[in-house]
This record gives structure tokens, sequence and C-alpha cells, in this order.
């Protein structure tokens, strides 16, 4: 027999699951957008680093201070991992201290945005526009003149040394 503690119990359980499932982005919704380079999960599992596929592929997180990226001071370009498309420029990164790549704008149709509401607060996750590869997330702590922040993950990106100009 169902006594009345295990019953609420059980209620409380399944009514928090449900709010936790409404508050997540749905794989399906993100899938509806099509992206100009798409692979198969062999051929992106081929291609990438095993780090590379968890952040870019499965929406995973570095941590904090690993990637090389972090201290790259030189002039030049971010692009994604996966699909090599230009995503940020250095003369937009700056030091966050957050032990993440950090930029105040990305290129013009370099990224996508859509919300994500994991971890029980809802946020604007970041993606490559060309494959949709996960980025990073956005914040509104960044410097000027846009006052953001876009915290990538370095692993989701190559570094692209400026040439230096033929005089």
């Amino acid at each position: 027999m169902i006594d009345r503690r295990f019953f609420l119990t059980t209620a409380a359980g399944l009514g928090a699951l449900m709010t936790f499932k409404w508050l997540r982005v749905s794989p399906a919704e993100a899938a509806d957008e099509k992206f100009e380079v798409t692979k198969t999960d062999a051929e992106w599992r081929a291609q990438l680093t095993p780090q590379q596929y968890e952040i870019l592929r499965k929406e995973g997180t570095e941590r904090p201070f690993s990637s090389p990226l972090n201290k790259e001071k030189r002039k030049g370009t971010f692009a994604c991992a996966g699909c090599d498309n230009v995503l940020f420029s250095s003369e937009t990164k700056f030091e966050s201290g957050t032990g993440w790549p950090s930029f105040w704008q990305p290129l013009p149709n370099a990224v996508g945005e859509r919300k994500d509401s994991t971890l029980g607060m809802v946020r604007t996750e970041i993606h490559c526009r060309r494959c949709g590869g996960h980025l990073g997330h956005v914040f509104d702590d960044g410097p000027k003149p846009t006052g953001l922040r876009y915290c990538m993950d370095g692993f989701a990106m190559i570094f692209k040394p400026a040439t230096p100009s033929a005089s």
C-alpha cells in the first residue's frame, strides 16, 4: 500500500524533474538550426581531439586556466577548431581573470546565440555560426565599448597569428 509520505515525495520529485526538463533547451530545439558544415558524429570524432569533441559537440566546458589560448597575446584571429570559421580578433581579447579566453565582441556574422537554461540559470550560449559547435557563453559584465564578455572555451578554437605585411 502506498502511504501519503511516499506519494508526496514521489510527486515532488517528478515535479522537480519536469521543471528541470522544461528549463533546458531540448536537443531537438537546438537541432532545428541548419548549419553550412554538417558531419556525422563519427566524422566529428575522427577530426577533433577528445577535448575538442567534448566541448564543441557535447557542450562541455574546459577547466579554467587549462587552455594555452587564455594567455595568447599575439595579434591574429581565433577560429573554430571544428570548421575554421574565423570568430574573434585579438583586438577584442581582454584579460577577464576567469581562466577562459574572453572577448568583448565577435567578428561580424561569426557566431550564433541560443538560450541555455542548464544548471538552473538562464544564460546565452554562443556557438559557431558555420558548424554549430559550442564555444562558450556571453555575459554582460565585460569592458567598454560593448559591456559584454564572450567567455569562450579555448580548446574550441585555434589561433591564427597575423602575418607580417611585406614591406
